[in-house]
Parts: structure tokens; C-alpha cells; sequence
């Protein structure tokens, strides 16, 4: 049996094989987009692994040999000496996860690769950057260690600079969280924190890090496999349906460093705004730093659209690789991308996926576009959806008492008491609603994110873990609330110099950002005009199948075009995945009628 398949055109496996992310990455190469060359292990040998307890028969060989290919597409060689080839270790399952799995990112960064990646690239920092990224990451991932003490040393010793104290606990940012000095000062202090990261290492899990690039790979690869069976993971699976026994592939590819220069950097885009629909790119980017940094929400991140002054080839690429990639799946997309030294790489694409409101105005665009029929779209967009759509706003001209406003993530409005870190939301939700208020979220807090009606976050962006997670549970969610600090240790937040003590209720808007002490008034929402053009082409779908008026079974309202005419009630307000509103679930009917005679027909 063929374990490893690799990243090229004519690899024919599909998502169930490949995974999600390698089966997106082999699709990017057939569209002739820059994709870092590098091999998929497949679902099949983390299945005999999960069963087995060790890696299947055949596959260390047929690792050596990918690693080899590797080597010879790229120049490079593993673990070093000369020109060193770093690879990342990627998880990525038939169903997307994102988050729930384990990433080891920079391995092959041995002690001489390091020293040879500093001299080729002429730039120590860049490397030693690099060395403990790869060190905090490994030990954290496949020796088991807590990522916190590993960073908070790490940051001890790197000295000013590697923190953020806004949070009242460790932001878990480490020294690499995009300070840079000029000159032998902060070489000197990122060499003292991987000295220290490497001692902490070996007191804490008994052994070092292999300094063997091979030896370091294979045990990588073993916990990336077994990270499909965290309990974290588990949870994300039973919440979403999917099934326990499918297991993930594991992509190795080339590094591209966005830590590499000031003309490198990480990003995500979307080929449309999630938020709306609209037909304009979306995202986000961060310049000096690697994707981890821009995903995990740890840090504040720049719009996508500066991109476009500051590396203008980067960011015609970018634009270019969206209208190809939207063009094949036919329909609204979103790219993980690096740019290293002012050259473009897209290391992930995700078609889809939005929600409520724009997930309705890109299904309609789309027909209007010739992209797509209107049966299509009918098809494409789900009755939950339009509970989304319908779903009110805080009436911030009620003379609310606002805390803070952030970005708002993911639409919907909840309300519920603050809970400041995941474990207390779990406890709190079994006497009500709770609003979970974290510095960022990490894939640690996805049970907290599973009980709590909505999610507030000081920082991080539309693509960080909490944005995302959100998305995929239909959770309002708050971003990158700028002046909000979070306390652990002493119950509270703060905000615009108020504390707001933890159990106290608070009030959610995901589509506006805005945070509200109390129960907010909710202002009703309005239809738009591309739900209503939806609703008018299934009415005409079902009206045909019964043979008589095409608005004939929406008395008085053949278009669909009803306004809500009151307040949201309280299961708008609740954020508990019912039906919301009259007129929303009028309209799912609507909907499942036309679905009905579309999937019969």
C-alpha cells in the first residue's frame, strides 16, 4: 500500500485521502498557483496508527524517500549542512478542524541548520527567530510540554519587548511576537531564550530535542496522528457530526517565512467579505511574522487592503489567485497565504463556508454573475442560514450602556453573564447563558466556545481562532476589542476605565461589535433585497410543483419581501441554534419547499 502521495497536478486521491487541506493544496498546483512543493501522508496511515500504536509497515521508507524528492525539488537538504530545507508538519482531515489538531512549523531547524540558515540568509535574529519558534512549538506538540511555561521562559529571557501585560495572564505571544531591534542587542536576547527554552526542555521532559532532522520528523508526524484523538478534537467532532474514525492526513511541505524580512509576512484572504458578501477582497496580514501569529489571534493585524501599497506585486498575485481559485470551486473562497522577500505563496484555500447574510448574497450574486443557475443557489444556501439573516441588532440608538466595541466576527447577537476563561464557562452555562471574554481563544478553549452563547476577544482578527470557530458553530463573536483587558485572577474585565466584574451580564452584537452591560433592546432586521430575490425564485420553484400561482403559498407576499415588524425575540437573543423569529422560519419553510422539489426533481 502507498502511504504518501505527493503534492503535484496529476495526484488523483481525493479529500478522504488526502485531507482537505493536501487535496486544496493539489487543486492550487493544477490552477498553476505558488504552492511550496512538498508530499501528503495519507488518512489511511493515521487510521493503522490510531489502531496500531505505531506507524504502519513501509511508510519510514517511503518518508525517506518523499524527504529525498524534497530535497532534490528545492536544492536544499534536510536538517543542513549549506542550504537547509525546513519543512512544516500540517494536519488536515477529509472535514475541516481548524485549530483542533497539532502543527509543528520550522522542523529541520537541527543546531548546525540553524547556524547555516543565519549564514546564508546573512541575518542571526532571523534565524535564532526561527530556532525557538520550532523549539516551543516541538516540545509543545510531540514531548507534551504546557506552551505557556515554554513561551513565559522564553519571554523571560528574550527580556522587554516579548510580552503583553494588558491581559493579566501570559498572552502566550513569546518573544517572537514581532519585536524587532536593529543590531547585536536582540540576537543576543533570542539566543539566551533558546538556551533557556532548551534547558526547560530537557528538565522538563528528560531528554532534548533531537538534533537530527529525521529524528525529529517521524515523532512530529506520530503527534500530529494521535492529536486526532485530543479530547479538544473529539469535542469539535461530536458538535459538528463527524465521524471519530476517519482520521487526518499529514502534509509536509517546504517552509516559506514570513518571519524572514520586512518584505515577508502572513495573511489570510477571502475572495469576498464573510461578513456581508460583497464582492470585495477581505482579511487580514501581518508583515515579519509566520501564519501561527496571524490565526491565533494573539496579535493585532493590519487590514488586507494595506497590502496592496506595501507589496503591490504581492498583492496582485494574491487578487489574481482568488479569481482563479473562486472561478474553479464556483464559489466564495478564503486563502492562508506567506509572502517571503516580496514572492507570494498560498498555503491553504478553503472554498465557502460563509454564513447568514452572505452566504444568501454570494449564492444570488453568483446566478446573476452566470456562474451558477438559481438552482444552484437555492440548493447552495441552508434554512439556517436565513435564521442568521434575520437576525436582529443591539439598537444602539436605544441609549445603551456600551462597554466596548470590536469587530464584529460572526453575526448574531447573544446575551449572557462573562465567564473569563473556558473551564468557568462550562461550569457557568449549566445555570444559564454565558458570554465567554478571553484575551484570544486557542483550540484549548474550544469546550468553553461549545457552552457559551457568544465570544468576546481584546485581540485578533476576522481569521483568528475565535473568528473562525465561531463561524463554524453559528456563535455571535466579537474580535479585537482593542481596550478590553481581561483579568483571570481577579474575575473582571475592564474596559474604557469600568470593571465589570465576571457572572455579570452582557450583551453581544456579532454583525455590529458592539459589547453592552446588560440585556440590550434589539432593532429588527430587515430582509434586503437578496433574500428577497432568493425567496421569490423558490416560491416560483414551488409554486410550479403545485401547479398554480408561483407566490401562491405566501398569502399576500409573493416576493418574499415581508419586514420584520417587531423586536428580535429571545431566541434571536439567545444564540442557541433555534429557528429565531417568525418571519425566519416562515422563510426556512419557504426554503425547504423549493429544496424539496429540486432534490426530486
Amino acid at each position: 500500500m502507498t502511504w504518501i502521495h505527493p503534492l503535484a497536478p496529476e495526484t488523483e486521491e481525493s479529500p478522504d485521502v488526502l485531507g482537505g487541506k493536501g487535496h486544496g493544496l493539489v487543486v492550487l498546483r493544477r490552477l498553476g498557483l505558488p504552492v511550496p512543493p512538498g508530499f501528503v501522508i495519507g488518512t489511511g496511515a493515521c487510521r493503522a496508527f490510531l489502531r496500531d500504536g505505531r506507524l504502519p509497515d513501509g511508510l519510514g521508507a517511503e518518508l525517506a524517500a518523499a524527504v529525498s524528492g524534497l530535497e532534490a525539488a528545492t536544492g536544499r537538504r534536510f536538517g543542513g549542512p549549506g542550504r537547509p530545507l525546513v519543512v512544516s508538519v500540517r494536519s488536515g482531515g477529509g472535514v475541516s478542524m481548524p485549530g483542533m489538531m497539532n502543527t509543528v512549523l520550522d522542523l529541520g531547524l537541527t543546531t548546525g541548520a540553524t547556524a547555516a540558515l543565519a549564514a546564508e540568509t546573512g541575518d542571526p535574529r532571523f534565524a535564532l527567530d526561527s530556532r525557538l519558534r520550532f523549539l516551543t512549538g516541538y516540545a509543545s506538540a510531540v514531548l507534551g510540554l504546557d506552551p505557556e511555561h515554554l513561551e513565559a521562559a522564553a519571554r523571560a529571557a528574550a527580556g522587554p519587548g516579548g510580552g503583553d501585560d494588558r491581559t493579566g495572564e501570559d498572552d502566550r505571544g513569546g518573544p517572537h511576537d514581532g519585536h524587532r531591534d536593529d543590531g547585536h542587542d536582540d540576537g543576543a536576547r533570542l539566543a539566551g531564550a533558546v538556551r533557556r527554552v532548551e534547558a526547560l526542555i530537557r528538565e522538563r521532559a528528560g531528554r532534548p530535542v533531537p538534533d537530527d532532522a529525521m529524528e525529529q520528523l517521524e515523532p512530529a508526524v506520530r503527534a500530529v496522528f494521535a492529536s486526532w484523538d485530543t479530547p479538544r478534537a473529539r469535542t469539535y467532532r461530536e458538535l459538528h457530526g463527524i465521524p471519530h474514525d476517519l482520521g487526518t492526513a499529514v502534509t509536509v511541505q517546504a517552509m516559506v517565512f514570513g518571519n524572514r524580512d520586512e518584505r515577508s509576512g502572513s495573511g489570510v484572504a477571502f475572495s469576498r467579505d464573510p461578513n456581508t458578501g460583497e464582492r470585495v477582497p477581505f482579511g487580514e496580514f501581518l508583515p515579519g511574522r509566520q501564519g501561527e501569529d496571524v490565526v491565533s489571534g494573539r496579535s493585532a493585524t493590519r487590514p488586507l487592503s494595506e497590502l496592496a501599497g506595501r507589496e503591490p506585486a504581492v498583492w496582485a498575485g494574491l487578487l489574481d489567485a482568488l479569481d482563479r481559485i473562486e472561478g474553479h470551486h464556483r464559489d466564495a473562497c478564503h486563502v492562508e497565504f506567506t509572502f517571503e522577500a516580496g514572492e507570494l505563496w498560498i498555503l491553504q484555500v478553503r472554498p465557502g463556508g460563509l454564513v447568514g447574510r452572505a452566504a444568501v448574497r454570494v449564492a444570488v450574486d453568483l446566478a446573476d454573475e452566470g456562474v451558477i443557475d438559481r438552482r444552484e443557489a437555492l440548493l447552495r444556501v441552508s434554512p439556517q442560514h436565513l435564521r442568521h439573516v434575520r437576525t436582529p441588532r443591539v439598537d444602539t440608538a436605544a441609549g445603551v450602556d456600551l462597554l466596548t466595541r470590536g469587530l464584529g466576527a460572526c453575526p448574531g447577537v447573544a446575551t449572557g453573564r462573562v465567564a473569563t476563561t473556558a473551564d468557568r464557562a462550562v461550569r457557568m452555562a449549566a445555570g444559564g447563558p454565558v458570554i465567554l471574554v478571553r484575551p484570544h481563544t486557542s483550540p484549548l478553549d474550544v469546550h468553553g466556545l461549545a457552552a457559551a452563547a457568544g465570544v468576546v476577544t481584546a485581540r485578533g482578527g476576522p481569521a483568528s481562532h475565535a473568528a473562525v470557530v465561531a463561524r463554524a458553530m453559528g456563535k455571535p463573536a466579537v474580535v479585537g476589542a482593542a481596550d478590553l483587558v481581561v483579568d483571570v485572577a481577579a474575575g473582571c474585565v475592564r474596559a474604557g476605565g469600568r470593571t465589570v466584574p465576571e457572572g455579570a451580564l452582557v450583551t453581544v452584537d456579532g454583525t455590529g461589535g458592539e459589547v453592552v452591560v446588560g440585556a440590550a433592546p434589539l432593532a429588527p432586521a430587515a430582509a434586503g433585497s437578496h433574500l428577497r430575490r432568493l425567496l421569490a425564485w423558490a416560491d416560483e420553484v414551488a409554486g410550479r410543483a403545485r401547479g398554480g400561482d408561483p407566490g401562491s403559498g405566501v398569502a399576500g407576499d409573493p416576493e418574499g419581501g415581508r419586514e420584520s415588524g417587531g423586536r428580535g425575540d429571545a431566541e434571536s437573543r439567545s444564540g442557541d441554534g433555534s429557528e429565531g423569529t417568525a418571519e425566519s422560519r416562515d422563510e426556512a419553510e419557504r426554503l425547504r419547499a423549493a429544496q424539496a422539489v429540486l432534490r426530486n426533481a
